[in-house]
């Protein structure tokens, strides 16, 4: 089924590119709802999900002509959203004040909540330390943990190689173990 999905991109993208402009409004029906959803995954914002999906289409139509194969257009449409949702949370690190927040949370996590189960608390802490880690790292442990990608689903949506992708993967897994390992010391 993907390549028929495939195959009706690439007319739809072929017709275009000769100046059928409803053509356009297909693919953005077919994709926008995605775009959104893959960028809201990424910020957790879902305004800022779709500034980002709007922003995304903006660069996809001024550089479909350059798209050499027009079948992979949804991966090459995904990378794009990545890539502006990663810029936005990079943009959205720098302007933070990150120790106050790392207070404040901390101040939130250490209180004693007698409700809260082991499983509970541990999850906070995982997602915790996921957020700790390099935005790039990040991506890579959601699109392959939550999102169930391939290491080669991965690398194409993001545009990278199979071997960095690995190598993001194994680097952002072994920061988790070494941050998971102090909070089980620390209580």
């Amino acid at each position: 089924m993907a390549k028929y999905q495939n195959d009706i991109d690439r007319e739809l993208i072929l017709k275009f590119q000769s100046g059928d402009k409803t053509a356009l409004n297909t693919l953005v029906k077919r994709w926008h709802k995605t775009f959104c959803e893959k960028a809201y995954w990424l910020v957790k914002d879902a305004d800022v999900a779709k500034d980002i999906a709007q922003e995304s289409w903006t660069v996809i139509i001024n550089k479909i002509n350059t798209l050499e194969k027009p079948e992979s257009f949804g991966s090459w449409g995904l990378r794009i959203v990545c890539n502006k949702s990663m810029d936005w949370l990079n943009k959205k690190k720098r302007s933070q004040k990150h120790i106050e927040q790392m207070e404040h949370e901390e101040e939130i996590l250490s209180s004693p909540d007698e409700g809260a189960d082991i499983k509970e608390r541990l999850k906070v802490k995982l997602l915790e330390a996921i957020n700790l880690l390099p935005t790039h790292q990040q991506i890579v442990i959601k699109l392959f943990y939550a999102e169930d990608y391939s290491l080669k689903e991965i690398s194409k949506t993001l545009n990278i190689s199979v071997g960095t992708t690995k190598s993001r993967l194994f680097h952002a897994r072994e920061t988790l173990k070494q941050l998971l390992k102090q909070y089980r010391y620390e209580n």
